[in-house]
């Protein structure tokens, strides 16, 4: 299938485990399932607006292992915007997120412009938090980069993510919302925003 011009390309990085997938199907497919499938890379698509016209948001489900550098760094400069997912039960994946980080920086020179988004995952499992929420604003604010945490498993901010990573895209106007039909409190908000919607 040929890349289309107007394809918005998502890619989420992560270690093994952290719910890449999960925060994906839950998004796309409205699902969850309890076990863990090793994704080696995976690509979802959904319809979204993009400067008033529909485009497809393209997600890249990446894999967590590091036997691939060479898709690693395909999927990188092939990206538009980044989604860094690390479990807040493992102190671990978040350490694993660096050389991620440093690659995209590598990659794309100048990230200013770039949406990316750290996201700590598993927020269900606070009797198990290895990593504090204000560690995880803390690493964000170095990276210069949005910060939230998710629970795929009780879809808490998951289509909430995506939306903020939308609006993290400067250089044009991209939105989950393609209908056109706005309540008042998503008025309200564009008008504070000045940038999406979310449906």
């Amino acid at each position: 299938m040929p890349e289309q011009s107007n394809d918005y390309r998502v890619v989420v990085f992560g270690a093994g485990g952290v719910g890449k997938s999960s925060l994906v199907l839950r998004f796309v497919k409205g699902t969850f399932r309890e076990s863990y499938i090793p994704t080696i890379e995976d690509t979802y698509r959904q319809v979204i607006s993009c400067d008033k016209s529909i485009c497809t948001l393209q997600i890249t489900d990446t894999t967590g292992s590091h036997q691939f550098p060479a898709m690693q760094r395909l999927s990188i400069s092939k990206g538009h915007a980044f989604i860094l997912v690390y479990s807040i039960t493992s102190r671990q994946s978040l350490e694993e997120l660096k050389p991620i980080y440093e690659q995209i920086c590598q990659i794309k020179g100048d990230i200013e412009s770039i949406p990316i988004m750290l996201v700590g995952n598993k927020n269900d499992e606070s009797q198990n938090r290895e990593v504090d929420s204000s560690e995880g604003e803390a690493m964000a604010k170095k990276w210069k980069c949005a910060f939230m945490e998710t629970s795929a498993k009780l879809n808490h901010n998951v289509k909430e993510l995506f939306q903020e990573l939308l609006n993290l895209e400067k250089r044009r106007t991209v939105s989950l919302q393609i209908d056109g039909k706005k309540s008042k409190q998503q008025k309200r908000k564009e008008k504070l925003k000045g940038k999406c919607v979310v449906m």
